[in-house]
């Protein structure tokens, strides 16, 4: 049997607006209740599972691989909504996307702080290829 990821626990103030947050920026289906949790079903059946917590929140980093199509969607509702957006994990480059690997991608926040990012291309997949 391979290994695979089958889902990960995601700390929120609200598990529902959080939840929802993700599968409206990445254009999933809605969440749904799982026990304590709201899950989001990414399309390899992963499922991001988001749990209210009253704890201090610790910024965690989530990236998607989308295709090209699919980044134009989600990039497009970043900017809707008027949402900042960075080239670069560290935030330095806002307002910009890179182009590494002969993609593209972006890094954004979800509700509690947690950085989002979509790409096109895995990286190391086409080389550097610029940022």
């Amino acid at each position: 049997m391979a290994v695979r990821l089958n889902h990960t626990i995601v700390a929120a103030r609200d598990k529902q607006v959080s939840a929802t947050f993700l599968a409206e920026i990445l254009g999933l289906s809605a969440p749904v209740p799982f026990g304590p949790f709201m899950a989001v079903r990414l399309d390899n059946d992963v499922t991001l599972d988001f749990m209210d917590t009253t704890e201090t929140i610790e910024s965690r980093h989530f990236a998607f691989l989308v295709s090209e199509a699919e980044f134009d969607e989600i990039f497009g509702r970043i900017r809707q909504r008027k949402m900042q957006y960075w080239a670069d994990p560290m935030a330095r480059r806002p307002g910009e996307i890179n182009r590494r690997d002969g993609g593209r991608g972006v890094y954004f926040a979800d509700p509690d702080g947690h950085y989002l990012e979509i790409l096109t291309r895995p990286y190391g997949s086409g080389g550097y290829g610029g940022d």
